[in-house]
């Protein structure tokens, strides 16, 4: 018994190192960037890319292997489909392994004529743990290779692997009560099933795993990777070093607080020269962890970076309307269930051929036209969401908690300006699979509009202005909190002011008379990223043009060519054009004497920066291995993620069109991140140190830090034994 305990623990503890390197990948939904070579992350940066080429590459895989994938992936999509599939698969609600498991026997694929394999397969115990156990057994891998083994089992099909990582370790709330439940233990023990009923030697692909290692050669590629990001790290940090303190601050007529994301800089900076205003810049969500509610749809979701779990719910809408959604909706759900059933899409395509014809050729040569309609209709049928009226029930003391902490984070606790806007941001596209990638991600992939707007509700609160006076915070009786989001599709930025002072209607006015300035340059500045010249107006009728045509494979750039995470005052970074290419956090660290702020930036949006950044490397370093591969091919399968043709993987990356000018010309540089924080590197010591995760990052090199001393201006970086080292 003591034995038999004692192997279980053990096959126990090799599926746990096994799924440790495994990274998540979310569902279409909410699209999360994530590092795919997240589980590898314990090792140097060179040695990760050297063991992610032997095991995610699978260009010479075994074909037996092959067919294992290949029945895997057929089981997987019909368990995991999302309500795309108009037949369901039965069984479900056992589980994967167990529904599975039932329905083997009527799977014309495996052969159960042979009567030692059915014999084996009837035979099988019912606990996931034993099953494992019988087919490494039956394998014959030896225990010492149980580990690799099992990790072989993960990475050969790594977009499948990585999305039940999401289901067992990352979901929301709506996936992690899903009424289709999966296990670590649940899927290994199916791949190691069909192992057994369709191949037998594991041996082939163990000797496969070794051979690839033998011949990884990755040399070439981190030398290019170093050579691009020393020659960026030299100008920018050239730039850097010579900006001076302005010596006086006058108040300005309006201050804005923009998200970090790299596509706010190059608006916060044409935005600047349009008056006399003032922008920070701080993580999308605002510092406010919501479950947001639309009362209209009755959707929610968790509108904050995945390492928080919200504590408290938001919610705005028209409650009144929800009986007109919920008929359009019905009205919508029939249509698929005829479309999508065997004989309906014959009679479908007799009654109703001509119209959507028509409406397709709408969409294709009037885009605008299109739009304009589906707005004025959802407008007219009380159909869209308002965010006027938001409310949440976080409760008073908490609110002065969060209130505080942005305001000293980002180091606004004086000199307000009469009005400050918060703006969120999100992307209008159509007929995009990707449409969540392009939405913040310090939301989670949702867009960050009303978490801008809960905060101001909370700031313009006047018993949470009383509090925040007793810590120091005193914020004018004039001054007045709006939210508002920014659309980085068209640049267009919608100010939530219903309920605004009359005394401020006229400077609201001025607000937006120069946000509409601004949209028309910053879109010139956009087209022209994307092959197109045009001037102001022109440029910003384009962009528009682009959110809202369905055949656009390439809506906005996104967060392409990203490269460097600033952590200063915005003094040191506004006379430089960082061609947004910079997450720009505020900070000012003579207000952070405990260093509570810099660590809390550091932990937590530079870790999310590191994952978009390592989401666009690795996408572009190789986009059939880490990427999504070209939207033009794509399926959308089982409503949650993207196939190449109809076996491929799940693809857990960005599209070729997000990082590629061409197939082969590539428009997003690989490399790093670069962490700059103009702090002295005194600060920064104790806070490494007491920080597992930036020890991890910085030590194997994910993440290069550097530093500007705020006396010298002397710039130094951060060697991987935790020392530093002065920049000439």
């Amino acid at each position: 018994m003591k034995t038999a305990n004692h192997s279980k623990m053990s096959i126990l503890s090799s599926i746990n190192k096994a799924w440790s390197k495994i990274a998540p990948f979310w569902p279409l939904k909410n699209l999360i960037a994530v590092n795919p070579l997240g589980g590898l992350e314990d090792l140097t940066f060179e040695e990760a890319l050297k063991q992610a080429e032997a095991y995610f590459q699978q260009s010479d895989l075994p074909i037996s292997m092959q067919v294992v994938n290949r029945e895997s992936i057929k089981w997987l999509q019909v368990f995991f489909d999302g309500g795309q599939s108009t037949i369901k698969m039965p069984l479900r609600q056992n589980g994967l392994l167990h529904s599975v498991r039932r329905l083997l026997p009527f799977d014309k694929a495996i052969n159960f004529s042979d009567i030692e394999k059915r014999a084996w397969f009837e035979s099988l115990p019912e606990k996931n743990l034993d099953i494992i156990q019988a087919c490494l057994l039956r394998l014959e891998v030896p225990e010492k290779d149980h580990v690799i083994f099992l990790i072989l089992m993960l990475t050969t099909l790594p977009g499948w692997a990585a999305h039940i990582q999401y289901r067992i370790s990352w979901a929301d709330a709506e996936d992690s009560n899903h009424p289709h439940n999966v296990t670590q233990e649940d899927y290994l023990a199916l791949r190691l099933m069909l192992t057994c009923l369709l191949w037998k030697d594991a041996k082939i692909i163990l000797d496969w795993y070794a051979q690839g290692l033998k011949k990884v050669d990755v040399e070439q590629q981190y030398n290019q990777i170093k050579v691009t990001e020393e020659k960026y790290a030299k100008e920018l940090l050239k730039e850097l070093s010579i900006q001076k303190k302005p010596e006086k601050k006058d108040t300005p007529d309006a201050q804005f607080v923009f998200c970090i994301d790299v596509r706010s800089e190059p608006f916060r900076r044409t935005l600047e020269q349009e008056g006399n205003y003032e922008t920070y810049g701080f993580a999308g969500f605002f510092g406010i962890p919501i479950v947001f509610k639309n009362t209209m749809t009755k959707e929610s979701y968790a509108s904050c970076p995945v390492l928080l779990k919200p504590a408290y719910t938001a919610q705005a809408g028209h409650s009144s309307s929800h009986q007109g959604y919920k008929r359009l909706e019905s009205i919508k759900k029939v249509y698929q269930s005829l479309k999508y059933t065997f004989t309906t899409p014959f009679v479908l395509a007799e009654m109703l051929g001509f119209l959507s014809g028509l409406w397709m050729a709408m969409r294709t040569f009037f885009p605008n036209f299109v739009h304009t309609y589906k707005c004025t209709s959802q407008k007219l049928g009380g159909l869209d969401c308002s965010m006027e009226s938001i409310s949440s029930d976080i409760p008073l003391d908490q609110q002065c908690i969060y209130g505080a902490t942005v305001l000293s984070a980002m180091g606004l606790t004086d000199n307000f300006a009469p009005i400050v806007i918060l703006c969120g941001h999100g992307s209008s596209t159509e007929n995009n699979a990707y449409a969540t990638a392009l939405h913040c991600g310090a939301c989670g992939g949702r867009q960050g509009g009303p978490n801008a707007c809960v905060l101001a509700s909370i700031l313009n609160n006047p018993s949470v202005r009383q509090k925040l006076k007793e810590q120091g915070i005193l914020i004018p009786t004039k001054t007045y909190f709006l939210g508002a989001e920014h659309n980085t599709t068209t640049d267009a930025v919608k100010i939530y002011d219903s309920n605004v002072p009359k005394e401020l209607s006229h400077t609201i006015s001025v607000l937006k008379k120069d946000l509409k300035s601004a949209q028309e340059k910053n879109s010139q500045w956009r087209s022209y990223g994307m092959g197109i010249n045009r001037p102001g107006k022109e440029a910003a009728v384009h962009t528009s043009l682009r959110a809202k045509d369905w055949a656009q494979v390439r809506p906005e750039w996104g967060l392409a060519r990203n490269a460097a995470f600033i952590v200063g005052p915005r003094w040191l970074t506004k006379k430089i054009d960082l061609e947004g290419r910079c997450f720009l956090h505020s900070y000012d660290w003579e207000k952070d004497l405990n260093g509570s702020s810099l660590t809390l930036i550091l932990t937590a949006p530079m870790v999310v920066a590191h994952w978009i950044n390592s989401q666009y490397l690795f996408s572009t370093l190789d986009n059939v291995a880490y990427g999504g591969g070209s939207k033009i091919t794509k399926n959308i399968t089982g409503k949650i993620g993207v196939m190449q043709g109809n076996a491929s993987d799940l693809m857990h990356g960005l599209p070729l069109q997000s990082v590629y000018k061409s197939d082969t010309e590539a428009y997003h540089e690989t490399m790093r991140l670069m962490t700059v924080v103009y702090a002295p590197h005194a600060m920064l010591e104790p806070i490494i140190i007491g920080q597992e995760i930036l020890k991890k990052l910085f030590t194997n090199e994910w993440v290069k830090l550097v530093c500007i001393e705020p006396d010298t201006h002397q710039t130094y970086i951060l060697r991987r034994d935790l020392t530093w080292e002065r920049v000439g």
